[in-house]
């Protein structure tokens, strides 16, 4: 396309657009007040409700490397926020889930991705692997929220996204509202995975990582087709107990 084109394309749609604004303004998820022209998603209020982990900055093992110990070895793990009911967090996630925000999961996805490329924390990773859900889940959403983010740290990091090598076989229920125990049942042998001898250090991506055991399921999965696979976690949020 062409700069007359493109300058054509601006001169017709800028006012459209924000016409639109005025009348549609973008609202905060969480506080539902307005945004401003620099705010995406929760306002600046809200956003500094949030509440970091910082784990890019942890010399000791942090809470969510701990909480793998001992059930699968893990080389590194990341959550960008702790999980809080109580802030935006759950509503981002939510509508990230169920409410078909895309540009959300995205925009998530780079802010991870320009944190850990401060850090050089997963300097070394050759690819990340999005925790795959069904098929069936999958087509009535439209997208696999956990893809949205690895774009989005791709974005930052340019690390590639491994798509086609590993699946989820079995439709599971929700985990929301299951036991410990009951969580591990429901994904102890849901996935598979194609060879991975290739890579040396793959990262798995979620969005909120609770009990850990879709994470340990997975993991254990991948070191099957790779015993000496590297395996790192990078999720938004960590629902510490």
């Amino acid at each position: 396309m062409d700069r007359i084109t493109l300058s054509v394309k601006k001169i017709i749609f800028q006012p459209l657009k924000e016409v639109g604004a005025i009348i549609f303004p973008e609202c905060c998820l969480f506080c539902k007040s307005e945004l401003t022209t620099n705010e995406k998603h929760v306002c600046g209020l809200c956003e500094l409700e949030l509440k970091r982990t910082y784990f890019e900055e942890f010399k000791e093992s942090s809470a969510l490397d701990k909480l793998f110990w001992g059930r699968v070895k893990l080389e590194k793990t990341f959550a960008l926020y702790y999980f809080n009911s109580e802030t935006a967090i759950r509503e981002m996630l939510h509508q990230l889930k169920y409410q078909h925000k895309e540009k959300l999961g995205i925009d998530l996805g780079k802010k991870i991705g320009l944190t850990l490329k401060q850090s050089a924390l997963f300097s070394d990773l050759d690819a990340l692997i999005p925790v795959p859900i069904h098929h069936k889940k999958e087509f009535i959403r439209g997208y696999n929220q956990s893809e949205l983010l690895a774009r989005g740290i791709n974005s930052e990091l340019g690390v590639s996204i491994i798509k086609n090598k590993t699946s989820k076989r079995k439709h599971t229920s929700s985990q929301t509202k299951k036991s410990n125990q009951e969580r591990w049942e429901n994904v102890a042998t849901v996935f598979q995975s194609q060879d991975l001898s290739e890579y040396k250090h793959v990262a798995l991506v979620d969005d909120v990582i609770t009990t850990g055991s879709t994470i340990e399921s997975l993991a254990n999965e991948l070191l099957k087709s790779n015993e000496h696979l590297k395996i790192s976690v990078i999720s938004l949020a960590f629902a510490q107990s």
